[in-house]
């Protein structure tokens, strides 16, 4: 039996998740495998690199999970510092670049596994390639982070966006006792929420020393006489100064190559596969993680969303169907969370934009509740926010704002959106109660009660 090869383009969550789980089922003698990477890591939590820069990781090499070392040891020819700089898939090979030497080669391949992530959103501004500002997405972004802020004399920090990752290295670097000035263009921080739950994070992001400036659209980074960052400019003509700027504008799916490729991609940009994580009309080749989109199963679209959850899972399933197994990745519903200092942020399903720009008529129910019972020592506040479907009561979304004990209570609402289950038959769930966890109604049961009356109360 001639030995396949299987190519993997990235060395992170959903590349080696795949290499690996190809490996545990085809051995060296069935099954060559030959991985390439750009930067200096592999397998490593990027959702750690906030709590590494704010000190709450010791080191670095506690966010890797398995170093490019330990892939090898286990039968991988893994290739870092390499970049794959082209793709011909009629030839089925792949142009790799060693970017120390600046040496090229090909390299041929049976099965392919493009697994390229994202990148930071950088837009075209004045001074934005400056030094001092900095994307962060992988572990060497973090390295180069770090090393400045090990450089920087200043203290001030300008965060230009107000998602997970804006908010997550405010606090960070507050942390490390800079003066912080999160600008953002929306209405509230935290554009995945609802501008009125959003609203309680910006009041908490004030209340631990950030400035949080909104509808602040940033137009210039200007420098200094050494090209470094020194301030931050917006629309309206005001300056924000600022020793090193963050850039947390979300990301977008790495898929230049796949493009050139003629490869399918759906709306976001990222690469369309059907449910074995095959990319759609090629039978040898997959991807998964952050360069992919994937179905939403409350809106019925795709979409593109970056998280280490589902890279991981998109490797097993690409590994087991190269290995010779079968897995399938039906799709997810949303589900996400973060903090600011102390406060939890979940969300799972749809917000009000997302229900409106796919058509669907809805209610919605907002409460505030505590996350024990009201007379248990170090009961603290939660708002639960709900979504349904106005005619037939179906869960559509559920965003969670409080103290401790709020995030994780939205893994319940992902469970029922997943279960496609109505409001009225959430109010029936069969949840844990005791007083150190939870009142008699749980908030997320309190929510879905309001629900069911605002359901009844719209009619049909």
């Amino acid at each position: 039996m001639a030995t396949e090869r299987l190519v993997v383009v990235g060395g992170d969550a959903a590349g080696m998740s795949a290499a690996s789980q190809a490996r545990r089922l085809k051995g060296p003698a069935e099954l060559e495998i030959v991985a390439f990477e750009r930067g200096h890591f592999t397998s490593y939590s990027a959702c750690g690199i906030p709590y590494w820069v704010g000190g709450l990781v010791p080191e670095r090499d506690d966010l890797i999970a398995r170093t490019p070392e330990e892939h090898r040891a286990r039968g991988i020819d893994l290739r870092t510092r390499t970049e794959v700089v082209a793709l011909d898939v009629p030839g089925q090979r792949v142009r790799s670049r060693d970017l120390d030497s600046g040496s090229e080669s090909w390299t041929g391949y049976d099965q392919l596994v493009l697994a390229t992530g994202a990148r930071p959103v950088r837009p075209r501004l004045p001074g934005i390639g400056a030094h001092g500002v900095h994307g962060i997405q992988t572990l060497d972004d973090g390295q180069r982070l770090m090393d400045a802020l090990e450089r920087t004399a200043g203290r001030r920090a300008a965060v230009v966006g107000a998602g997970y990752i804006g908010v997550e290295m405010a606090e960070a670097l507050v942390g490390r006792g800079y003066e912080v000035t999160v600008l953002h263009r929306g209405e509230q921080p935290m554009a995945t929420l609802d501008p009125d739950m959003g609203g309680l994070v910006h009041r908490a992001m004030n209340a631990m020393g950030i400035v949080t400036v909104s509808r602040a659209e940033v137009t210039e980074v200007l420098t200094d006489e050494e090209g470094r960052a020194r301030a931050v400019v917006t629309a309206a003509g005001d300056t924000y100064p600022a020793d090193v700027v963050v850039l947390g504008l979300g990301v977008e799916p790495r898929t230049a190559l796949a493009r050139a490729a003629g490869l399918p991609l759906g709306p976001s940009g990222g690469l369309l596969t059907d449910l074995s994580m095959r990319v759609r009309g090629h039978a040898n080749i997959w991807s998964g993680g952050d360069c992919v989109e994937v179905l939403d199963l409350v809106s019925g679209r795709t979409r593109h969303i970056p998280l280490g959850t589902h890279a991981n899972k998109h490797g097993q399933v690409i590994g087991s169907g190269v290995g010779g197994g079968y897995a399938t990745f039906p799709g997810v519903v949303g589900t996400a969370v973060s903090k600011v200092c102390e406060l939890e942020i979940a969300r799972t399903g749809l917000r009000e934009k997302d229900a409106l720009d796919v058509g669907l008529r809805f209610v919605t129910a907002t409460i505030t509740s505590t996350n024990t019972a009201g007379y248990y020592p170090g009961a603290v506040e939660m708002t639960v926010k709900m979504l349904a479907e106005r005619r037939t009561g179906r869960l559509l979304g559920v965003q969670i704002v409080g103290g401790e004990g709020a995030a994780k209570r939205v893994d319940v609402a992902a469970v029922a959106l997943t279960a496609g289950m109505t409001v009225d038959r959430m109010v029936s769930l069969d949840l844990g109660y005791a007083p150190p966890f939870s009142p008699v109604w749980d908030p997320v049961l309190v929510a879905a009660r309001k629900a069911v009356s605002a359901v009844r109360a719209a009619g049909v």
